[in-house]
């Protein structure tokens, strides 16, 4: 049997056809997120079966917001005590398919994923072992993985600050530059020094009307602060890492990691997704 692997996130959508030899055959990326297509989310799954010539008894394995408040269906999310290899047990039956949970970690904070578990069931199957697991994206994620399950987790808004920050208020008239391996080492260090984030932003731009930095490298320092930040934060959660995120994000989270000094790891997201699918052969 077939299947469909569909991430479907807010504002994409990405997806990923194996056969029963656990072959990908073809994958496809669009901007059909959950946003996009609400209230159509059964003819949305359709065009996207015709779209990747899917066999028609093709099961389909839905993960993200797909499965939120704001999704097709709300699948309540799974304490951390579940493995990752449960996941199959628990998702949400439609028509033809699944959605996937995700999970929710209380502990001193409280935290969400959706979406994420899948690509960090597939790189327990591809041989990660315990220890932090960074998800770079919109909202970064840094996991601790213990014998295949979810220890604890942590959100960070780093993508989804970068693009407001370049977008509106204060700091956007400046930030029409490059993110260059230098301007982001700058904003590294300024990580690295601890002050709190909003003053640390705002000593960007004080930086460059000041005459200190050029304008032109404001936008690699706010993006080397915001990930640096990440890095800062969790100073105390020594030894590697593994980078388990998208090739543009890649670089910058080898480059923050490198300059804390912590050993990286890299696990293509495609492949770690496509492994998890194979989990769910036996709930088709």
């Amino acid at each position: 049997m077939h299947l469909l692997g569909i991430d479907w996130g807010s504002t994409n959508r990405r997806a990923y056809l194996m056969d029963g030899a656990g072959r990908c055959l073809r994958q496809h990326e669009d901007g059909g997120g959950v946003l996009a297509e609400r209230h159509r989310f059964a003819e949305a799954l359709a065009d996207l079966r015709a779209r990747m010539e899917a066999p028609p008894d093709t099961f389909a394995v839905l993960s993200g917001m797909v499965g939120s408040a704001s999704g097709w269906i709300e699948v309540p999310y799974l304490d951390t005590e579940v493995p990752l290899v449960q996941l199959p047990r628990h998702g949400a039956a439609i028509d033809g398919g699944v959605i996937v949970p995700g999970y929710c970690y209380r502990g001193r904070s409280v935290d969400v994923m959706r979406g994420e578990e899948m690509q960090l069931l597939g790189a327990y199957l591809l041989g990660c072992g315990d220890g932090w697991v960074i998800l770079p994206g919109t909202h970064s994620k840094w996991v601790f993985l213990r014998g295949g399950r979810i220890e604890r987790f942590a959100t960070y808004m780093t993508g989804e600050l970068f693009a407001m920050l370049g977008r509106e208020g204060s700091l956007a008239g400046i930030m029409a530059g490059e993110v260059d391996p230098a301007s982001f080492e700058i904003g590294l260090g300024l990580a690295l020094e601890g002050a709190p984030l909003s003053n640390a932003l705002f000593s960007v731009r004080a930086r460059v009307v000041s005459a200190s930095l050029d304008k032109e490298a404001a936008r690699g320092v706010v993006s080397g602060l915001l990930v640096g930040t990440e890095f800062a934060v969790a100073s105390h959660a020594g030894g590697p890492v593994v980078l388990l995120g998208s090739t543009a994000l890649t670089p910058r989270y080898q480059q923050a990691a490198s300059y804390f000094g912590r050993a990286v790891q890299t696990i293509d997201p495609d492949a770690a997704y496509c492994a998890a699918l194979t989990q769910f052969r036996e709930a088709a």
